[in-house]
């Protein structure tokens, strides 16, 4: 498959040798994917290819490859392996998350819960984090400890998403934990495989990973913004989806911070089931034009500025500019 036929790089890499090598790479990475989910039972590999090959961006293996260029290894087989770690436990998550939200769809397709039933989808969770473990065990105790590390802030942010803030608690700082750990947590460790075997130094190692957390969180905070203000379902999923189902996001939790007496409607609207459609559709165009929205994109701007500011130890070049091109994008996609 030539470069121009290859599926299009999910972060906006300008470089036209730099992109065509990562595509490359990925089309290894996709390989390596199909070949880990094998079972010798043919039903789990169905299962198991389910959600692979209904796509997905890959947007973690890819920042696997991107964040190996900067050492001196980009292409040893251990980043090929590292990326298809992240991806793997990034499956296997979302086989658990539809359980968990009784999700009918996933990119578009049956969701493996609905498609077969829970105990399927669950194990075939367990299915993909067992094969990403393996994988993991080849690449050393370090890699272990970190994927350790990252699966329990993870399973953390997932638990955390269910449980109601305590009365004295923040409920924005308990929403900033949970996408810290959902989100957030597995984007840092891919930076950070990819630095660690490429065999990039630590200062930039530990960059990486900083820079993985912050903007792979403010990715998932810039989607809270677009469920409220997208007009259509161009952002792949329909407005005010989060809003109708009850989910706390960040503009939601700001505009209830708010006692302006001129908010008394919004705020009684938000305390009840907006699974009504005119009550949705108010409550819909009452945040639009809340301040909270304005909030919140500043909150996410700061935090893409932030994640750039950490790139400042790579040295210049097409790879740095790939990663801040990939924090503009997050600041700007919440307009």
């Amino acid at each position: 498959m030539t470069a121009q036929n290859q599926p299009a790089l999910a972060l906006p890499v300008v470089d036209e040798e730099l992109a065509t090598r990562l595509q490359a790479r990925m089309a290894e990475v996709e390989e390596a994917l199909t070949g880990h989910i094998v079972s010798e039972a043919d039903f789990v590999t169905t299962a198991a290819r389910h959600l692979m090959n209904a796509g997905g961006k890959r947007f973690r293996p890819l920042l696997v490859l991107l964040a190996a260029e900067t050492g001196p290894n980009a292409a040893s087989d251990d980043v090929v392996t590292a990326a298809c770690v992240v991806e793997l436990t990034h499956l296997a998550s979302l086989y658990h998350d539809d359980v968990m939200d009784e999700a009918d769809l996933r990119r578009g397709a049956d969701s493996a819960n609905s498609r077969w039933d829970n105990h399927v989808a669950i194990l075939t969770g367990d299915f993909l984090f067992s094969k990403s473990s393996e994988l993991t065990a080849d690449l050393g105790a370090d890699a272990v400890r970190i994927q350790a590390k990252t699966f329990t802030k993870l399973v953390e942010g997932q638990i955390l998403e269910t449980l109601v803030p305590a009365p004295d608690a923040d409920p924005i700082a308990h929403h900033l934990r949970v996408v810290a750990g959902k989100t957030g947590s597995l984007i840092a460790t891919s930076a950070l495989y990819g630095a660690r075997f490429a065999g990039a130094p630590r200062e930039i190692e530990d960059a990486l990973a900083a820079y993985g957390e912050i903007v792979g969180a403010a990715f998932q905070l810039s989607d809270d913004i677009l469920d409220i203000a997208s007009e259509s379902d161009e952002s792949g999923k329909t407005p005010g989806t989060d809003l109708r189902e009850g989910v706390p996001t960040l503009p939601v939790l700001l505009a209830q911070r708010s006692a302006d007496p001129a908010d008394a409607r919004l705020l009684e609207l938000l305390g009840t089931d907006l699974d009504d459609d005119v009550r949705h559709a108010e409550a819909l165009e009452l945040l639009r034009a809340h301040p909270a929205m304005n909030e919140a994109r500043a909150y996410v701007v700061a935090r893409a500025t932030e994640a750039k500011e950490l790139l400042k130890v790579l040295p210049e070049g097409p790879v740095r500019i790939a990663l801040e091109g990939f924090a503009d994008l997050v600041a700007t996609r919440t307009a």
